[in-house]
């Protein structure tokens, strides 16, 4: 594999990372294994300038937003930080912004603060009232979750002074240890999915549609920033903390003036020996220059400010041995290889399980049943197998074996080209069928009250329910004496069957679990073909046509619904009663109603499906090319050919800016 070839498969993972951390909260390696590959991106594109593209994740700052809540366009982008994970590191940072600034022996002074292990918000109050709050999404557009932040205790509804307009406040929304233990407790009492750190527990918090679940969760926040300092008169960072703290917005009392980057490198490696006895995780230091005049002269790059940096803390490691590999089955039929340890501390917790991702990765790190290994909780909570210790064997080490065969239902496996992930193609594996199961049942799929995790493999253990139809047969009768159910549970879980029943028809199919079928791709399955029906009658080439579509989701889906046992299935659905509802089109005049619109180029401030979605929520359809029903084109950087041909066409023409104002969302 040549560079080049190396730097697009850099690219797609660290895409495919970033979503499966920011979005779906669900990280599938550890931080530490993704700034190696992040670091490895940068080393490439700085020996490559040429070959760095807009799809870079160098270029961009996060994950995107959910569709679940209205999307919010941030006036000032929230930008990411680049990372330093040693002292060396935070020099050479030093020595950049000098030769920037075009400095030589004078000294620069920073502000040191703890880095919070949570999720970045943004909060806006007009005249000291707080009127809306968002997450930092892909730091150009977030989700509105105003009432949601309400229910956090230490964020002020009301500021101390009422006579600043407008102040956009940026900061970070957290859980503390003993919060975060309290609230698994209560989860593991009642049968729920467990968090798995902190950070998740306060994002799933501020996720949820429902204010009251997160009121009831045991959430923090402290203040790092604003959005433009200017408006609050300040001339330096730490003024700034000064001026928030008096604003009665909470500050990290942990933040530390810094004469200069010696003293920075002295205060991470005090705040390293204090993190453990904090009452929250914070999993490095965030270093600022002090000087706003400063951070203006050294303005921002494309995913990150100049000015700052993160302090990265190393893993905590320690050695285990492997004693077993066991196999798991997922919804998808992916097969993945799960080591057990001997249980060892890491950090306080005690790790006893790491999965080993797939057979290519057991290759390469070439591990072997009885190694001795080296472990560590990336980011302080992902435990991974970090690398086998060779001279630690003595011959008895056994070569793990990939199964040829499912380990739940035998039936053979395969390994689609190009990927890495080996699967179970058997749609009636027993592993398969209960993962679905409990998909179709969680938030991410009907969000079924009563049916959580543990209730359906009880009942899928005891073969009441085997197939998604059989969720509305169940009868009182069936579950009123099980153990851990009474009359009073029943209840509430047939109602959240019945209601089940009339689904948003977009949610009943990202339920259904078709692969690659998620939240997007149903809402425009839903958008395009209006019923069920009409979409289960569709061909492969009116799916291939649907614009964003692509083939191989069209294929995925057309192969679902040909088979023989899906069919039988939503016959079964029908006789239950199941009729999944569209949502109805808003008929009053919208500002794009009459519009049809085209992107070209590269786009600055939106992603080009976050476009897609303004017009859509505007009233506005999408253009496939420059047809005669295209009324504007929306330009960005490098349009190409489409700009010419609707010059020739006398089509409108706008910028990207251009476009925001017509919406007023600049």
């Amino acid at each position: 594999m040549d560079l080049q070839q190396r730097l697009e498969e850099l690219k797609k993972l660290l895409n495919e990372h970033s979503r499966n951390y920011y979005i779906l909260d669900n990280p599938q390696i550890s931080d530490g294994e993704y700034d190696c590959l992040f670091q490895e991106l940068l080393e490439i594109e700085k020996k490559y300038p040429d070959w760095v593209s807009s799809d870079s994740p160098s270029q961009r700052v996060g994950g995107e937003a959910l569709e679940a809540f209205t999307q919010v366009v941030h006036r000032i982008p929230m930008l990411s930080l680049e990372n330093a994970f040693n002292a060396q590191d935070l020099f050479d940072f030093e020595d950049r912004l000098k030769r920037y600034l075009l400095l030589e022996d004078d000294s620069l002074n920073y502000m040191a603060e703890p880095k919070l292990d949570g999720l970045a918000v943004e909060l806006v109050y007009e005249n000291g009232i707080l009127i809306q709050g968002s997450t930092r999404g892909n730091g150009k557009v977030g989700e509105d979750i105003t009432a949601q932040l309400r229910t956090v205790p230490s964020i002020p509804l009301r500021l101390l002074q009422t006579d600043i307009p407008r102040l956009e406040v940026r900061g970070e929304v957290f859980m503390d240890r003993g919060g975060f233990e309290k609230l698994n407790a209560q989860r593991a009492a009642a049968g729920d999915k467990l968090f798995a750190n902190p950070r998740n527990a306060a994002a799933g918090s501020l996720r949820q549609l429902d204010p009251a679940v997160t009121a009831s969760r045991p959430l923090d926040f402290f203040v790092y920033a604003l959005s433009e300092p200017r408006v609050s008169g300040c001339i330096s960072q730490q003024e700034l903390f000064s001026f928030l703290a008096k604003l009665g917005l909470p500050v990290n009392k942990h933040i530390r003036f810094c004469a200069d980057i010696e003293t920075v490198i002295t205060r991470f490696a005090d705040l390293s020996a204090l993190r453990h006895d904090l009452s929250y995780e914070i999993d490095g230091m965030v270093v600022k220059v002090n000087d706003f005049a400063l951070q203006n002269r050294l303005g921002v790059k494309a995913r990150a400010p100049r000015w700052a940096i993160a302090c990265k803390f190393p893993a905590i490691q320690a050695t285990t041995t492997i004693n077993d590999v066991v196999f798991q089955v997922g919804r998808t039929g992916a097969v993945t290889p799960v080591a057990i340890l001997e249980p060892v501390d890491v950090g306080g917790v005690l790790v006893s399980r790491a999965t080993l991702h797939n057979a290519d990765e057991i290759l390469r790190k070439d591990l072997r049943l009885g190694d001795t290994v080296l472990i560590q909780r990336a980011g302080d909570v992902i435990p991974e197998i970090v690398k086998t210790l060779p001279e630690k064997r003595d011959g008895s080490e056994v070569l793990i074996t990939f199964p040829d065969s499912c380990p739940v239902c035998s039936h053979p496996l395969e390994k689609t080209k190009g990927e890495v992930v080996t699967r179970c193609v058997n749609p009636h594996c027993p592993a398969q069928r209960l993962r679905t199961l409990v998909h179709f049942c969680s938030k991410a799929g009907l969000d079924i009250e009563g049916l959580g995790k543990k209730s359906v493999e009880q009942l899928f253990d005891l073969k009441l329910i085997r197939d998604l139809p059989d969720i509305f047969s169940l009868q009182m009768e069936d579950v009123e004496n099980l153990e851990g159910w009474g009359q009073k549970s029943a209840e509430n879980m047939l109602r959240g069957v019945a209601a089940a029943k009339t689904p948003p028809l977009a949610r009943f199919l990202a339920a259904l679990g078709i692969r690659y079928v998620g939240e997007v791709t149903a809402s425009l399955l839903e958008d395009t073909f209006q019923s069920l029906e009409k979409l289960l009658q569709t061909s492969r080439e009116r799916l291939v046509e649907v614009e964003g579509l692509g083939k191989q989701a069209a294929n995925s889906i057309v192969g679902y619904f040909l088979d023989p046992a899906v069919q039988e299935m939503f016959i079964r659905f029908a006789d239950a009663g199941v009729v999944p509802q569209v949502a109805e089109k808003r008929t009053e005049k919208q500002l794009l109603s009459d519009e049809v619109l085209l992107f070209t180029g590269t786009l600055k401030k939106l992603s080009r499906s976050e476009a897609k979605k303004l017009v859509k929520e505007h009233g506005g359809q999408i253009a496939s090319g420059i047809t005669k029903k295209l009324t504007c084109l929306v330009v960005g950087e490098k349009p190409g050919s489409k700009l010419k041909k609707a010059e020739e066409k006398g089509k409108r023409i706008l910028t990207e800016d251009e476009f925001l104002q017509w919406l007023s969302l600049s």
